[in-house]
């Protein structure tokens, strides 16, 4: 075997027969280019309603202020930071993707990152609209930035974790705005080239005059391993100063040196469940089949296992503190979680982020589209269920019983909530239809190495041993793609 062939034993990244270059291009550009079909349609109009409920929700919220929430003297924070900690783990997912794995030179990358990278913009921006409205006095969000005194306002306090979270995700935001984009500029140089009349002069000032040279290629290879790089610690900074919120306080339940790790693996497994459960959709949608293969499914399972057992580590390790700090207050702050008022939400949370994971172990289960996305479903709903369990249970009952209170939400928070969500699939849907779903350029350089057809074709020329051919063969079996006839025709000549 020739050394710049790829491995028999890999799987391949790009299925079907006969497929070329343009035939990538056309495939992939097929929702950009015509109308969009019914089911996009019917999505963009359910997300569409949720969005105006979202507008609804949040403009009575500023019209009447916070106390239109269900918060009270006890629980000052509830479902809206619950939220906003829900929405920025979401979005790790789409750089650790587009960053780590790009270091990492994984492949297997090329297909989804495009969609995980929008998936981070919008789920920061559904984030950063819970921190304005929480503020009370939105018009003053400026605040929260290092003003000079000249502006009427001191200098913000820096020892406050709610600095930090202002200045974390706002630097997320915007190397992760930038890594998407540029990643994007030789893909809406195709549609420019593609296009005529408004379209293409719209498509034009976008591509900033990408001419497709060998010159602009290295320095667009060269820019983006220098983003990926920022962006790596960034994967690791960006939570674990939102768990500071929680960990610097003194509050039992809150006040722990585990959150910072324990909320970043939280945050990836969040991600990447909710990259799976986008990516099947699409995948189906849009007919990207050949695409966004079953090795890119059962990869992803495969991190959502291994993230959901540490945070079940975690929070054994968490109980396990509690009880060996001595602490009684830590002692009961836990158990009250484990079989208080709240219980149910705690043992919601235990099946869905420690439990069901672990169905991925099964490799039918791994490899079943049906089921794998119905698990990822059930790991956000599990994630949100954590969150809310750190924040409102923790407060709910602190060190004063005379102040115990329960939280109940009203049709605002709840409003506001499933808003968040319906704005997110509104921006999600609309990003589909303007610009490419997946990266046509970064597809392609998978054609002639990790594609179906170039192995069948290395394999018919005797390029590899007969061992290694029957192994991949059988391999084949669980690609809903690839047929009886492609696996026949995995035989030397």
């Amino acid at each position: 075997m020739s050394s710049h062939n790829e491995s028999i034993l890999r799987e391949p990244l790009i299925t079907g027969k006969d497929i070329t270059y343009a035939q990538i291009t056309d495939d992939i550009l097929l929702p950009v280019e015509n109308k969009p079909n019914k089911a996009w349609w019917i999505g963009f109009t359910v997300a569409a309603l949720g969005a105006m409920l979202w507008v609804v929700s949040v403009g009575y919220t500023f019209w009447t202020g916070i106390g239109a929430w269900g918060l009270n003297k006890t629980v000052g924070w509830a479902w809206d930071i619950t939220d906003f900690v829900w929405w920025v783990g979401i979005g790790h997912a789409g750089t650790l993707i587009s960053a780590v794995l790009l270091l990492f030179r994984q492949n297997w990358r090329n297909s989804i990152n495009r969609s995980a990278e929008a998936m981070t913009i919008f789920a920061v921006i559904c984030a950063a609209t819970y921190v304005v409205a929480h503020m009370g006095r939105p018009w003053l969000a400026y605040w929260i930035f290092p003003l000079p005194n000249q502006f009427g306002s001191l200098w913000v306090n820096f020892n406050s974790p709610l600095v930090w979270d202002a200045f974390a995700i706002s630097t997320y935001f915007t190397v992760s705005l930038v890594f998407w984009y540029c990643g994007l500029l030789p893909d809406i140089a195709t549609v420019r080239d593609r296009a005529t009349g408004l379209k293409q002069r719209i498509y034009s000032i976008l591509s900033f005059g990408w001419n497709g040279s060998v010159k602009t290629w290295q320095r667009f290879e060269i820019v983006s391993l220098i983003l990926a790089g920022i962006s790596t610690p960034l994967v690791l900074s960006v939570h674990t100063i939102v768990s500071m919120d929680f960990a610097t306080s003194v509050i039992p339940g809150w006040h722990t040196t585990i959150f910072p790790p324990y909320f970043v693996a939280g945050a990836i497994f969040s991600g990447f469940a909710m990259v799976q459960t986008l990516l099947l959709i699409l995948r189906k949608v849009m007919n990207f089949e050949n695409y966004i293969t079953m090795f890119h499914i059962e990869s992803m399972n495969k991190i959502i296992m291994v993230t959901g057992s540490i945070v079940g580590i975690a929070y054994l390790t968490e109980l396990f503190i509690a009880w060996y700090s001595g602490s009684e207050y830590e002692m009961y702050a836990f158990a009250n979680r484990v079989a208080g008022p709240y219980a149910w939400a705690y043992w919601a949370m235990m099946t869905c982020n420690v439990i069901s994971p672990q169905l991925f172990w099964f490799k039918k289960i791994r490899t079943s589209i049906p089921i794998s996305w119905v698990l990822s479903i059930i790991v956000n709903i599990g994630m949100w269920f954590e969150r809310f369990v750190i924040i409102v249970t923790s407060l709910h009952r602190d060190y004063l019983p005379s102040s115990w209170a329960m939280f109940y939400p009203t049709w605002v928070d709840v409003g506001i909530f499933v808003g968040s969500i319906g704005l997110f699939f509104t921006l999600f849907l609309l990003f589909l239809r303007f610009l490419p779903g997946i990266a046509i350029a970064e597809v392609k350089l998978l054609l002639k190495s990790a594609s179906l057809q170039q192995k069948t074709k290395l394999v018919q020329e005797g390029a590899f041993p007969e061992d290694q051919v029957e192994y991949f063969r059988n391999s084949l079996d669980k690609y809903d793609t690839v047929t009886e006839e492609d696996i026949k025709a995995l035989r030397k000549k």
